[in-house]
């Protein structure tokens, strides 16, 4: 019943939401702030006008949402595995955290859309430099928040396999990484949303296809309701992500809600 009443909950306040835009569109009347009505008019026309033969979506917005898509996902993948090792092993070091802790601090700090056209002059334009902004700046909520579980691991449990001179695999694979693993996910979620906005931005400036592109198609034509209908998609195409991750956590920790339930 509580479930059934948050969903109705969440629902009834994004439909109250968009009710009071329409309104308050309605009576601005101002170009740079369409009405959901327009938006979801001009989002058909761009999306699912095309011809007979064209299942859903048209086969442009389909090669631009592939684009977007991949560019993200390969970009977050990388990410994630850089940002795993590196605070896998900088949280087991405490030398090495020491060290690389001011680094962090400094790169960490840079805006990465202020440096879009700094990577536009270094890469090849294109997937390329997508791929590195996105990196660039999802790697960071991986990497500090894998330190920072790895670090936090129960010392009990390491010296405890210690004592039974466990592989050092032994202790990664079956102590250290599962135990961290609710504080990597939060980083992994993170990460998520800023690899879908740096692709955005780094399509803007120099990409061909994707939903960046066309954003920045749209607003040379200052066609204002595609461009809120493509800020419109990537929302929905952000919440997708975060829902299907949700899913993979809540599948990934249900030992750790369970533990957490019997120690309670």
């Amino acid at each position: 019943m509580r479930t059934v009443r948050g969903f109705l909950l969440r629902w009834i306040a994004f439909a109250a939401v968009l009710v009071g835009w329409q309104f308050v569109a309605a009576a601005v009347a101002h170009p740079f702030f369409p009405a959901p009505s327009e938006i979801l008019d001009a989002a058909r026309r761009m999306w699912f006008s095309g011809p007979a033969d064209e299942a859903f979506l048209t086969a442009a917005a389909r090669d631009n949402l592939a684009a977007t898509i991949a560019r993200v996902l390969g970009g977050w993948a990388i990410a994630v595995v850089l940002g795993v090792v590196v605070g896998t092993a900088c949280g087991l070091s405490r030398t090495v955290h020491t060290a690389a802790a001011p680094l962090f601090a400094f790169f960490r700090s840079l805006p990465l859309p202020a440096l879009v056209p700094v990577f536009v002059l270094i890469c090849t334009l294109g997937t390329q430099m997508v791929l590195t902004v996105i990196v660039c700046g999802a790697v960071w909520a991986v990497l500090l928040n894998t330190v920072d579980g790895v670090r936090t691991v129960d010392q009990v449990k390491i010296e405890t396999a210690l004592a039974y001179r466990l592989p050092f695999s032994h202790r990664l694979f079956g102590i250290v990484l599962p135990a961290a693993l609710p504080k990597i996910f939060a980083g992994l979620r993170v990460s998520l949303s800023q690899a879908l906005l740096l692709a955005v931005v780094a399509e803007l400036f120099a990409a061909n296809g994707g939903l960046g592109d066309q954003l920045r198609d749209a607003r040379n034509r200052f066609e204002f309701a595609e461009m809120w209908a493509v800020v419109v998609m990537l929302g929905v195409l952000g919440y997708l992500f975060n829902m299907i991750l949700l899913a993979v956590e809540k599948r990934a920790l249900g030992w750790h809600r369970a533990a957490g339930l019997a120690y309670r």
